[in-house]
């Protein structure tokens, strides 16, 4: 009998899994992958989830992010189409799973390593049922620079910001960056609280990383479309004048349910979407301030 009951659950929990696949497959399954170059050897992948970048030549592929897992074939078919080459390389910006999600599919399928800053790999394993094939094989602390395809490519890790493993990918000599999570293009970010990250920390690391390019730099956002340094600029004078507002009301004694109820200046309306609402992105502010 009890042979019998745990078959029985067995099999419950197999078709539970498997509806859950197919919701998650039915999901994506409309989710077309495209591609565009941007300079020299680098380009950009727009899906769902965190822009993908990408140095294809000789050397063989590297990819900067790999969205989620059910987009795994779209992202290599894709990259097909760019170049007929290995998948070397992955590198993840932060552990978040739109940014992670295809890491097990490029270290099996692609025999490709995966490199993340080790706090990336920490948070993965720590997250309940994690795939320990989809953890990244080499961490560092600081960065890493790697030689590849004619180009010189550096990962920086800054501090706590959009989460606590942030990084970001600059192409030296094609003048191109990916900055991760760290630039949402025209919107307001998700800053990850309860993932280490920080108000302060994500403000300093983008005006950090404002001074490491210049107004010919291209930019590789984390959501939304390439952009330049203007742009990036504008994003974190949004940041700073939004923080400083609720900062000086916060101190003055109102309530996050209040200054929700006034919301922001007009100005900043456009920023909103559905993922960061002006609600949302208030209460971020008060609460990571």
């Amino acid at each position: 009998m009890m042979i019998k009951k745990i078959t029985m659950f067995g099999s419950m929990f197999i078709a539970l899994s498997c509806s859950l696949n197919a919701i998650a497959d039915e999901r994506f399954a409309n989710v077309k992958i495209n591609s565009q170059a941007v300079n020299g050897s680098t380009y950009m992948l727009t899906g769902a989830g965190g822009n993908i970048g990408v140095s294809a030549g000789e050397d063989g592929i590297l990819i900067i992010d790999d969205q989620f897992a059910p987009l795994a074939d779209k992202i290599a078919e894709a990259l097909r189409g760019i170049a007929e080459q290995p998948t070397k390389y992955v590198i993840n910006t932060h552990y978040h799973g739109d940014h992670t999600g295809s890491n097990a599919y490029f270290k099996e399928v692609q025999g490709s390593t995966v490199f993340a800053h080790d706090n990336v790999r920490k948070r993965l394993k720590g997250n309940e049922g994690h795939t320990h094939s989809a953890l990244p094989v080499v961490t560092y602390g600081q960065g890493l620079t790697f030689h590849f395809n004619d180009d010189t490519i550096i990962v920086t890790h800054l501090p706590a910001g959009h989460t606590d493993s942030d990084s970001v990918v600059y192409f030296e000599q094609a003048n191109v960056l990916h900055a991760g999570d760290l630039f949402f293009q025209g919107r307001f970010p998700y800053i990850d609280l309860d993932g280490g990250g920080t108000v302060d920390g994500y403000i300093s690391n983008v005006a950090t990383v404002l001074d490491m390019i210049d107004n010919d730099t291209k930019i590789i956002p984390g959501h939304g479309e390439l952009a330049d340094k203007l742009a990036y600029q504008t994003t974190l004078e949004m940041m700073q004048q939004t923080a400083n507002y609720v900062s000086a009301r916060k101190a003055k004694g109102a309530s996050l349910d209040l200054l929700i109820k006034e919301g922001l200046d007009e100005r900043w309306k456009d920023w909103a979407w559905n993922f960061i609402t002006e609600e949302k992105w208030i209460t971020t502010l008060y609460n990571g301030q």
